[in-house]
């Protein structure tokens, strides 16, 4: 992408978000002027939702997309298109507190993103969009409390279109948590599957800006998927499945069959894709091959988030495990592991909350004697997994969030995993996909799995069950949940709670309860 036209997006958006109100919204003059028969309503230009995101304790992201024909590159025309804006006190909008004016540019896919600003912490809003005599759904969001004394999270990753029905946000969204923190594998990129569950749009794995446009234009119609983004602001970052399966920085997975140019192009669409469809601030506008993922967010003193970008930054996976030992090996980047440890250890907060894409706790595949490690996961990357794990010793209360292994997988952290008496230095939580394996057999995967317990002592609890993980957290602990539907092979289908555990202040580690 030009760098002028990030420089536009961002002064477009910063000028924007701080709107204050000035009346109320009036309708286009091109429509005032049209004969008084009776006319055929326009096309629904807000078939894609509506969202928020990224909320601080004073402003949240507001998002919209125009597309009159999303799954064949949105319909829209090849200019510009003035879209209102409001944010109310009130689902009524009888005490509208912002308002302003924005452009969707054909140039990002007709997308919109506002930065509002000036809102009072830890308030309910609800927002809304126009663009001509279409009115958007109202959606809800909120504010984070400058100084909370609990904090609810729901943590989502891995939805595969192809392979199940994302049923458990209908559960979620009743569990109103304060914000989704989703860690990856929001689209998936494989191609169309006739014997699939649901089948993908297009004719194979998308690679140019309009097809992942379509693709992540699919995902957006499923009514759970598109009803959890209405009403809760969410927190993303994106995995490999955004672009390509395992992908390393500029690496593709078969570097044989995608040549490196071409690869940086695919890049740079599945980059401006994601940018497109997320609620995220111009931050995140990419730049070519290029995107500003990782971040912070802090809720008073009580909870540090730091985001982790697991993808761009690292080095190229290894295939043994004696290559894994290789100290060269990175997985953020020094300018991202330098930003990550400082914050860190100059956290004021109670709780210090990482979102990685991928599993940081060992995965030791070979029962008995030996080792054989994940190597996509942080255990390709001992050396600098190593010293995260000694660098926990000194930070208060780490607790890890990933995704990635469409399993449950809750465990200890441990200084020196080759040392079944190390010490424990925090906590992870590998949180289930919402659909992606599908509905899988229970006993088959205890058969798989079982025999691999003795050998890695830290997973205290694993599950194959589909869903999400719920945390309530305060200044004495962290208790989650882990939530799991019947079924992702139809629908609709009731959650449960398969497992609680808790974290307690002051006491790395994790217990079931």
């Amino acid at each position: 992408m030009p760098e002028i036209s990030r420089r536009r997006l961002i002064a477009a958006g910063a000028a924007a978000s701080g709107a204050l109100v000035a009346g109320q919204l009036t309708t286009a003059a091109a429509a005032s002027a049209a004969p008084r028969r009776a006319r055929r309503r326009a096309p629904d230009p807000f078939t894609l939702g509506i969202a928020s995101g990224d909320p601080l304790t004073t402003a949240v992201v507001i998002w919209t997309r125009l597309a009159l024909d999303p799954l064949h590159g949105g319909g829209m025309p090849d200019q510009a298109v003035e879209v209102t804006w409001q944010v109310a006190e009130d689902q009524k909008f009888s005490r509208i507190v912002r308002t302003g004016t924005a452009y969707a540019q054909a140039a990002f896919g007709h997308s919109v993103h506002v930065d509002v600003r000036g809102l009072l912490p830890g308030h309910e809003y609800w927002y809304r969009f126009r663009t001509g005599d279409q009115l958007s759904p109202v959606g809800r969001t909120r504010t984070m409390d400058s100084a909370p004394s609990k904090l609810r999270v729901a943590l989502a990753s891995c939805q595969n279109w192809q392979q199940g029905y994302f049923n458990s946000y209908a559960d979620m969204r009743e569990q109103e948590p304060d914000f989704v923190l989703f860690v990856g594998d929001y689209i998936y990129e494989s191609a169309p599957t006739t014997s699939s569950v649901r089948v993908h749009e297009g004719k194979g794995e998308p690679v140019t800006l309009d097809q992942y446009r379509n693709r992540y234009a699919q995902y957006r119609t499923d009514p759970d998927l598109n009803a959890i983004h209405a009403t809760t602001p969410w927190i993303v970052t994106f995995d490999d499945h955004e672009v390509d399966n395992d992908f390393a920085g500029e690496v593709p997975q078969d570097p044989d069959k995608q040549p490196h140019d071409a690869f940086v192009s695919r890049l740079t669409a599945a980059y401006q894709a994601y940018y497109e469809h997320m609620p995220v601030r111009a931050t995140a506008v990419p730049n070519g091959p290029h995107i500003q993922m990782y971040r912070r967010f802090d809720f008073g003193g009580l909870a540090r988030l730091s985001v982790l970008d697991t993808r761009q930054f690292r080095s190229n996976q290894v295939t043994s495990d004696a290559a894994a030992e290789d100290p060269k090996l990175t997985m953020l980047g020094a300018t991202q592991k330098a930003w990550l440890t400082s914050g860190l250890e100059g956290s004021p907060a109670r709780w210090n909350l990482i979102a990685s894409q991928i599993m940081m706790a060992e995965t030791d595949n070979v029962a008995g004697a030996g080792k054989n490690w994940f190597y996509d996961a942080w255990d390709g990357y001992q050396v600098e997994r190593n010293d995260l794990m000694a660098r926990f010793q000194h930070v208060s209360n780490p607790v890890v969030l990933s995704g990635d292994r469409h399993l449950t997988m809750i465990s200890d952290l441990k200084k020196d995993f080759s040392d079944p008496k190390s010490a424990v230095v925090g906590a992870e939580f590998v949180g289930t996909s919402i659909s992606s394996n599908g509905d899988q057999d229970v006993a088959a995967f205890n058969a798989q799995w079982d025999p691999l317990r003795p050998d890695n002592p830290h997973w205290k609890f694993i599950d194959c069950h589909r869903g999400y993980h719920l945390f309530d957290i305060d200044r004495q602990g962290v208790d989650a949940q882990v939530r799991g539907v019947g079924t992702v092979s139809k629908p609709a289908s009731a959650a449960t709670t398969l497992s609680r555990l808790r974290v307690d202040d002051g006491h790395p580690g994790v217990h079931t309860v």
